[in-house]
């Protein structure tokens, strides 16, 4: 493509995880979830509501009535829900806080400490693999004391850097004469590095206190962990074992003495002037060789991205955000070739099918091997007909808060596979893959239609459960981008497809609208028709169109002046916290600024915000947003957790942390992809081979170049000027620039 630049205008287009969310993947049935490279599932802590298989191959509670609710006659009382909340679950254990840990993470190793350095085998505190605490004390003492922590950073996704000092020269004064350094890997390495910095030679007696539980990391969660097990001398280092197996720890080079009663290592380090002595640790599980993590294979899914620009928090999120979504891949292991995200660490290190699939359509832009290894897994765990359910990849349910039941993530999973398999096509997914991967497409396209039957919504799966926004908002997209896909290949259904669509469009924005306070979106309508209508971030879910040919987006489910209000109210005080979208807006009752579902900071969804209002022309609400979460981004170390408190933003303010979010977090990590893409408004049509940008044109980050993306199959760079202008700088052969 040569070189080309115009000014483009948008176009109109429509953990622990969650509290209360199982945080670990529930197996599909009839399938083998690859359970072996993510965590264990410990029992289902109260207060959570996984949806099992039945043996039947169906869903319990999967039986729904189809027909359209019934609008009430009378208006509810404005922000009120018209009937009683739904009762909260019982609270689950608390979950040790991760906030203030440090995780490096190359899956499936985890390492988990606090700023100190030291670990102390409190909370989470440990070197991981497959979800077993191999190691949960690691105490270093120099000269019957501990090192002075002075600086504690992470390296990269998979690694940290602790940095202690120590005075053990008498009469030296205040500065100190030993350097304590610490490298920490996922990996299950740790090295200690000593430096002398006195004018003298010095002896240094170095102590490494180890110990673990062997305990599985559902157990750590609830809180039955046992205590430590018996040590035994092992080689070079010392050795634990339990029932579920065995773990050791062996040093280079070998120590003077090893206590298994103390489970203790000991070395006399001699050090000149200015000189430095290392000892490395390798922790391992029995039978088990070094640590080979998916995201460090030869080769990766992603393309090696890179933005640059007047704002330089762009290219740091980029960078980070990178790191993360290679730490967090995992791989199928009956099928090597096929790798997927894992929701997120500590506590979501397997298989989440909601999640897998949103985050793989955010990082499109940065090649589609990991979309197709995400749909050829999930396609493996469909439910067989025939039946009802037949179709439908199996999830677990979701806490939706105090105002809604949970929500089945297995429901949104079918709905994003033919949205994600549609949309790598255009951004280049091979025809052959494609092909292969259609009837799967068609499985779940064939459930919406069985499941929607005559009615005119896609019901809750939970028996007189409510009718939910968000998946209204699924469905649709699922169904516009289906018939898209299906015409593409001769296959029939589209036209049914597009016709329901239609349908639903025409309900949707009669009976989903309240018009309350200027109007907005119900978050729900109950069995009876009346709707829930608190506003929360779900509400951005209607913006998500999806992607068509030569560069379109798909109809959404309001019209031009009910996204305007929309917008206004997602830009607004109330939803928009200064660092991000809120989950429930602080006007709505339960309003919580740490509710995971009613008050904090969701990454994904400000990010699906921001790309939604920036593609229907609401650039000042959409800037708003970007800068916020950026901003936010930056007080992170550009590493965003799934979410944050929803604190309203004030002057010298930083965003507060929430003690159970993942991070990393799949989503989060993609998200960035998605907002630094969105600035260029990157719409490709591999099979077209056209490309299409519609850039946003306010520039709100100025100037930005982004680098290493791939479209059809070859890369791609692009850049945006500071008056809004967009050119593209390298392209595949023959793809053309569209109108």
């Amino acid at each position: 493509m040569h070189q080309q630049q115009t000014r483009l205008s948008a176009v109109d287009e429509s953990h622990p995880p969650d509290v209360g969310h199982t945080p670990f993947p529930q197996p599909a049935a009839g399938n083998t979830t690859p359970e072996s490279i993510g965590v264990p599932r410990p029992p289902s802590p109260p207060g959570t509501s996984p949806i099992p298989p039945a043996t039947d191959g169906r869903h319990r509670g999967s039986a729904q009535p189809t027909s359209r609710p019934r609008r009430p006659t009378t208006a509810p009382t404005p922000g009120a829900s018209p009937r009683t909340p739904y009762p909260t679950p019982r609270p689950a254990p608390d979950l040790p806080p991760t906030h203030a840990a440090l995780i490096c993470v190359a899956l499936p190793g985890l390492a988990i400490c606090g700023e100190q350095g030291q670990l102390a085998g409190q909370g989470l505190e440990g070197f991981y693999r497959g979800g077993r605490r191999l190691l949960s004390r690691c105490q270093v003492r120099i000269a019957g004391r501990e090192p002075l922590a002075v600086q504690a950073r992470m390296t990269g996704a998979d690694r940290a850097r602790f940095v202690g000092t120590l005075r053990v020269s008498p009469g030296a004064g205040p500065d100190p004469d030993v350097v304590v350094e610490r490298t920490r890997s996922a990996d299950g390495t740790e090295r200690i590095t000593l430096q002398n910095a006195s004018p003298r030679p010095l002896r240094l007696p170095l102590e490494v206190a180890l110990g673990t539980d062997l305990a599985d990391l559902g157990a750590i969660a609830s809180g039955r962990t046992g205590p430590e097990l018996p040590a035994t001398v092992h080689d070079s280092g010392l050795r634990w074992s339990s029932a579920g197996g065995g773990a050791s720890v062996t040093a280079h080079p070998a120590p003077a003495d090893a206590l298994a009663s103390a489970g203790l290592l000991r070395w006399e380090l001699e050090l000149p002037p200015g000189g430095t002595a290392s000892v490395e640790l390798r922790v391992r599980p029995d039978g088990a060789g070094p640590l080979r993590a998916v995201g460090q294979a030869a080769t990766s899914p992603f393309a090696a991205a890179r933005a640059a620009g007047d704002d330089p928090r762009a290219a740091a999120l980029l960078r980070a955000s990178a790191d993360d979504l290679q730490a967090l891949l995992l791989r199928d292991p009956a099928h090597p070739a096929d790798t997927y995200l894992a929701a997120g660490a500590p506590w979501r290190c397997g298989m989440a099918p909601a999640e897998a699939l949103a985050a793989a359509r955010m990082a499109l832009p940065l090649g589609t091997r990991l979309a197709a290894g995400t749909l050829r897994t999930l396609a493996r765990t469909q439910l067989p007909g025939p039946g009802p359910q037949a179709g439908l990849i199996p999830g677990p349910r979701r806490d939706a808060g105090a105002l809604l039941p949970p929500v089945c993530t297995g429901t949104e999973a079918t709905l994003l596979f033919p949205v994600l398999l549609a949309e790598a096509r255009r951004w280049g997914l091979p025809e052959q893959e494609t092909q292969e991967l259609l009837p799967a497409a068609e499985r779940c396209l064939a459930w919406l239609r069985t499941t929607v039957g005559e009615g005119t919504y896609l019901p809750d799966p939970q028996p007189g459960g409510p009718v939910r926004c968000e998946t209204q908002a699924h469905a649709h997209r699922a169904a516009v981008l289906g018939a898209d896909l299906l015409d593409a290949y001769g296959r029939p259904g589209g036209s049914e497809l597009r016709q329901w669509a239609q349908d639903v469009r025409n309900a949707f924005r009669t009976d989903f609208w309240v018009e309350d306070r200027g109007g907005r979106p119900a978050a729900a309508l109950a069995a009876d028709g009346r709707p829930f209508p608190h506003l929360g971030s779900a509400a951005v879910h209607l913006l998500d169109t999806g992607l068509l040919g030569a560069g379109r987006l798909a109809t959404g489910l309001l019209d031009k002046v009910q996204t305007e209000q929309l917008a206004r109210l997602l830009g607004g005080p109330a939803m928009d916290a200064g660092w991000g979208l809120r989950g429930l807006g602080t006007k709505e009752a339960g309003h919580n600024p740490f509710g995971h579902r009613t008050g904090a900071v969701r990454v994904h969804e400000t990010a699906l915000a921001v790309a939604g209002l920036a593609a229907s022309g609401h650039e000042k609400e959409a800037s708003g947003l970007l800068r916020g979460l950026l901003e936010a981004a930056e007080h992170f170390g550009h590493r965003l957790p799934e979410m944050f408190a929803g604190e309203q933003r004030a002057a010298g303010s930083a965003p507060l942390p929430h003690p159970a979010a993942c991070r990393p977090a799949a989503t989060a990590a993609a998200s960035a992809v998605l907002l630094l893409t969105t600035l260029a408004g990157i719409r490709p049509d591999a099979p077209a081979r056209t490309v299409t940008l519609r850039p946003v044109q306010s520039a709100p980050l100025g100037e930005i170049g982004l680098t290493g993306l791939r479209v059809a199959g070859a890369p791609f760079a692009v850049r945006v000027s500071r008056l809004g202008l967009a050119m593209v700088e390298e392209a595949a052969d023959g793809l053309q620039l569209g109108v």
